[in-house]
């Protein structure tokens, strides 16, 4: 009986094996499928990470069920671009809306009007009804404004407020009673506590040191006038110079630059922010901002490790809860960020300015913010 045996044996141990084959017999089990053509395809230069497990992570990136709309996926290193996808309907050249990420503009502009000597970092800030005798917000400078920590009453999200997301400060100012006059809204709040001691998230400043920028342009309280002159001032010393081509920026009607959000910008552009700040102001070896300012926004402030001046760090903040990954990602990260997952992440030790523009809810948010880092960790130092 074994005699006839043999060589049935012999013949099945000869055939190839396959997966299947061993699946079937309880063997083995399948691997992960293979990231889609479209992953595949955005990548143009692995840029030092493993290019399968980079391509999954733009899938993930893309996966509409667990992060939301993502409308642009960009990676540069060393300055050049190495992966870039887009959605449906977007392309290379469609502005895309940056929400706080604006902020990082701002601040870029008031440090030119630093640089030339029309605004004071630890003067008073010069906003006229602050400036009554006895109005407490008259110890408010600009310094503590760049840093969020002024001491204004100001409700970012309805969470903060307690009420419905309609009656949050922010909603308020940018679509409802404060539209029309942002600044008279975010100026005319009182302080909630002592300017300088408590950090505190505000679109209000960014609006606040807008208002600031046009008043140092001009005396001309004509909003045609206001516009041109900001307008004017910010493509030709901060926006052409730091690369951010088909930039829209939005005012209201007063001339008042919305310097906390509504700036919309091609992601190619978003990600020329973040080359910039990468860079410490310079661009191709030409000093454009001073190095000092670039420094001062990606210092850690006083009242907030995890924040500098317009731009998140990767630092431990004092709530315990970090915009970016403190522990896991690299020390001298940093970001400008927006609602609804807006990411613009500069990493000088790794060459490397990532963005992602689109929609997430607050649930989604937390699964982009994990896919984001672990991105960030395919590429070596």
């Amino acid at each position: 009986m074994k005699s006839r045996r043999l060589p049935l044996i012999l013949a099945l141990a000869l055939l190839p094996v396959s997966v299947p084959f061993l699946a079937g017999c309880g063997g083995g089990q399948e691997g992960p499928p293979p990231p889609s053509a479209e992953a595949q395809a955005a990548i143009r230069d692995d840029g030092g990470a493993a290019r399968i497990p980079l391509a999954r992570q733009i899938d993930a990136l893309f996966d509409a069920e667990s992060v939301g709309t993502t409308q642009a996926l960009l990676v540069m290193k060393r300055g050049t671009v190495v992966a870039e996808r887009y959605g449906p309907g977007i392309g290379e050249k469609t502005p895309l809306n940056g929400w706080s990420m604006a902020q990082c503009v701002t601040a870029l502009m008031i440090g030119q009007l630093v640089s030339d000597g029309r605004l004071r970092m630890d003067e008073t800030a010069p906003v006229p009804d602050w400036q009554r005798p006895g109005d407490p917000r008259g110890e408010i400078t600009l310094r503590q404004l760049l840093q969020m920590r002024s001491g204004l009453r100001h409700a970012e999200t309805a969470q903060r407020s307690g009420e419905p997301e309609r009656k949050s400060d922010r909603t308020r100012m940018l679509f409802l009673d404060g539209r029309d006059d942002m600044a008279a809204y975010a100026e005319a709040q009182p302080l909630e506590s002592p300017a300088g001691q408590k950090f505190e998230p505000s679109s209000a400043t960014g609006v606040i040191l807008a208002d600031l920028a046009g008043r140092a342009l001009t005396d001309s309280r004509d909003p045609a006038i206001r516009r041109r002159w900001v307008s004017d001032y910010l493509r030709t010393r901060v926006l052409d110079p730091v690369g951010m081509k088909g930039t829209q920026v939005s005012f209201d009607r007063t001339g008042t630059m919305v310097g906390s959000s509504m700036l919309l910008a091609p992601a190619r552009s978003w990600a020329m922010l973040g080359e910039f700040l990468r860079h410490t102001g310079s661009v191709k070896g030409a000093q454009v901002l001073p190095h000092r300012w670039v420094t001062f926004m990606r210092k850690p402030s006083p009242r907030n490790a995890a924040y500098g001046a317009g731009v998140w760090l990767n630092g431990t903040p004092p709530e315990g809860v970090s915009p970016l990954w403190p522990g896991q990602g690299r020390k001298d990260l940093f970001a400008c960020r927006g609602e609804y997952g807006q990411y613009v992440v500069g990493s000088p030790g790794q060459l490397l300015t990532v963005v992602r523009l689109g929609y997430s809810t607050p649930q989604q948010e937390a699964v982009l913010h994990d896919h984001i880092g672990a991105l960030l960790e395919l590429f070596p130092g």
